[in-house]
């Protein structure tokens, strides 16, 4: 089978997850696609904007989703394999207190602003006013597949199949394997971001237009109960350059989501390893790092359980 390299522009953005809406390209598996993405804020915020801007959001335009792109082939039961395989950042992006979102939102109520101009290589920390210094690492905030649900169902919080993880250890190198619940997977991408830190507390990141280069492959009768990822090499803070398993847990309760981490952690590990399931626990006890992904995608939480790679090379 030949395989292609595709582009897809920005043109061909929706809101919302469906499994109506028919796919703008359809891939081979294995084929590589370079989509072009609007930032979070559906380009209602530009470097001239300021905090009004904010106050004017329009929310029905916020989260635009990329897509969908099919995969030739992909059924209920199968997974996508999704190689991150870079990115060509913008240069510009923006953070916002936007009312209604953030982690303490109870707290600071008013609209505030921040337009960050950096060095699209990603080698120099973007300046934040006098004040700071902040490293890149570009990801998506969204990347999923559609579910099988009647109608259109909200891009803001995360589901089996993927979405608005904001999970930034899902840069370049990692491979993410996301379940297939309809006909094609449907992937759709959006919200990307040029750095944040883990929770995403004020409810943005670094808000940044960009290109972000995939490669899709088809991983057939997967079965896999919800998103799972490998890093390419270390990640945040942690000098284990095999790299990680990771599993993420959803739940409306942070305590829930934290369960449902370990648990998908344990069915991953005895599938990919063949441990049994209480050696897969007692593991997970002595070398797996919990971490929350993000707290703002109401009602539902994320935490990750990255587990190191090394234990088992």
């Amino acid at each position: 089978m030949k395989l292609h390299h595709h582009t897809l522009h920005s043109n061909h953005r929706h809101f919302g997850w469906t499994r109506d809406l028919a796919p703008a390209l359809t891939l081979a598996p294995g084929d590589t696609v370079e989509i072009d993405i609007v930032d979070g804020g559906g380009g209602q915020i530009t470097p001239r904007s300021t905090r009004d801007d904010i106050a004017r959001l329009d929310y029905s335009k916020l989260l635009p989703l990329f897509g969908p792109i099919a995969v030739d082939g992909a059924k209920p039961g199968d997974a996508l394999k999704i190689t991150i395989l870079g990115f060509t950042p913008s240069g510009w992006g923006w953070s916002g207190v936007i009312p209604g979102f953030g982690i303490l939102e109870e707290e600071f109520k008013d609209p505030e602003l921040a337009i960050w101009r950096y060095d699209p290589s990603g080698k120099v920390p973007a300046l934040f006013g006098s004040h700071a210094r902040v490293p890149l690492k570009p990801f998506p905030g969204t990347i999923g597949l559609a579910p099988d649900e009647p109608g259109t169902v909200t891009a803001l919080p995360p589901r089996r199949v993927g979405g608005n993880l904001d999970t930034r250890d899902i840069a370049e190198g990692t491979v993410l394997h996301l379940p297939v619940e309809v006909a094609g997977g449907l992937l759709s991408v959006g919200d990307t971001h040029a750095a944040q830190g883990d929770g995403e507390l004020a409810g943005s990141a670094i808000e940044s237009p960009m290109k972000i280069a995939l490669k899709v492959e088809l991983e057939r009768e997967a079965r896999i109960p919800g998103p799972w990822f490998d890093t390419a090499g270390p990640a945040t803070r942690h000098l284990d350059a095999a790299g990680y398993h990771v599993a993420i847990g959803l739940g409306q309760e942070l305590m829930e989501a934290a369960r449902n981490a370990v648990r998908n952690m344990i069915d991953l590990l005895c599938r990919l390893h063949k441990l049994a399931p209480v050696e897969a626990y007692m593991l997970c006890s002595v070398c797996g790092d919990l971490r929350i992904s993000q707290l703002v995608n109401k009602p539902t939480w994320s935490v990750s359980l990255y587990f190191p790679r090394v234990v088992f090379e």
